[in-house]
């Protein structure tokens, strides 16, 4: 008996320790993901900066970014080489899209094709549709140097097609909205969005926690041109391989409202302006349920779905039928004669 006993608390405090690793899992891939981020106040043009040494073969660029935060405002997010979760694999980036008022933030994911990243001119091969910065060819990604910074001695996986290169000096952050890019998705990225991806690696997620802990990284601090605009690698914000901003891609302008006013709740009953985590394929649809619902009338003598009969109408004789004759009135009960007293 106390066997068993000791076996249940020991179970119960495994699952203990469980429950919060779990919780804390969840609550990171959420941050990389950017789940449920929407602003008042649109992000600062992207700043001008150059694209640092690839550290490895294999590796792929993942573009740097404005991301939020309800205490201090928009804050950059160093773009950096990143290495795919699995061969095959490339990196479609986030982007911020005008929708119903506000900014709606669409994380960015991994998956075999580039889906839609709101027509934003990250550069790098990221010139707002598609990606021409290389391509896998069976295990290997190979480069084009034409837009990508590789050094050609100890990376021989390289190639190289000025032909997409694309002129777009634009350096606008969000999608929509006055002064926004106005650019859509096509039925082709519509496609994309719907499949299955992959979320952000734990060294994305990595990247953008460092940033949101680094002030100097904050737009308010900043003006849109961070000392830290790239890295070679993740988390790594100091020594020769970080590459700061030549300018800032606009003049700054600080915004009229606090962060915490800025905050916006995402907009009830849509979506963003282009959804990035579909619904898994398996998942059966369920209508929303309505307490205002109309029924509509049944049809008279249409099936009764609890029984599979017929409901006749009440009191309705069926056609062609005879009249019923009318019963015979019955006669009163005969009262039973008094008798007469017998005489004495």
């Amino acid at each position: 008996m106390k066997l068993h006993r000791a076996v249940r608390f020991l179970a119960f405090a495994v699952l203990l320790l469980v429950i919060p690793a779990a919780l804390s899992s969840t609550s990171s891939a959420q941050i990389g993901i950017g789940i449920g981020i929407s602003v008042q106040i649109g992000p600062p043009a992207l700043p001008v900066y150059e694209q640092p040494l690839c550290p490895s073969p294999g590796f792929l660029w993942a573009p740097g970014y404005w991301a939020w935060s309800d205490d201090a405002g928009y804050y950059w997010v160093p773009g950096t080489w990143v290495e795919p979760p699995t061969v095959g694999l490339l990196w479609t980036p986030g982007y911020w899209g005008w929708n119903d008022g506000v900014y709606v933030w669409n994380g960015g994911y991994w998956g075999p094709q580039i889906g839609f990243y709101g027509g934003i001119n990250y550069g790098f091969g990221y010139g707002g549709v598609g990606f021409f910065g290389g391509e896998w060819r069976g295990g290997a990604f190979f480069y084009n140097t034409a837009v990508m910074h590789v050094d050609t001695v100890s990376i021989t996986n390289v190639y190289v097609n000025r032909t997409v290169i694309v002129n777009n000096d634009s350096h606008v952050a969000f999608n929509g909205g006055e002064g926004g890019v106005a650019v859509r998705p096509t039925a082709q990225q519509e496609a994309y969005a719907r499949q299955p991806h992959t979320p952000p690696v734990a060294s994305q997620v990595q990247q953008e926690h460092a940033a949101s802990q680094n002030r100097a990284l904050f737009a308010s601090e900043n003006h849109g041109a961070p000392a830290v605009a790239a890295t070679a690698r993740p988390g790594e914000f100091t020594g020769k391989d970080v590459v700061g901003a030549k300018a800032a891609g606009a003049p700054y302008h600080a915004p009229a409202m606090s962060p915490k006013e800025a905050r916006a709740a995402a907009p009830a009953g849509k979506a963003p302006a282009t959804p990035n985590r579909p619904e898994p394929a398996s998942r059966p649809s369920t209508p929303p349920s309505s307490t205002h619902a109309a029924t509509p009338p049944r049809e008279e003598n249409a099936p009764n779905p609890a029984t599979k009969e017929n409901t006749p109408k009440e009191n309705a004789p069926k056609a062609g039928a005879p009249k019923p004759k009318p019963p015979k009135e019955k006669a009163p009960p005969k009262r039973e004669e008094e008798k007469e007293p017998k005489g004495l």
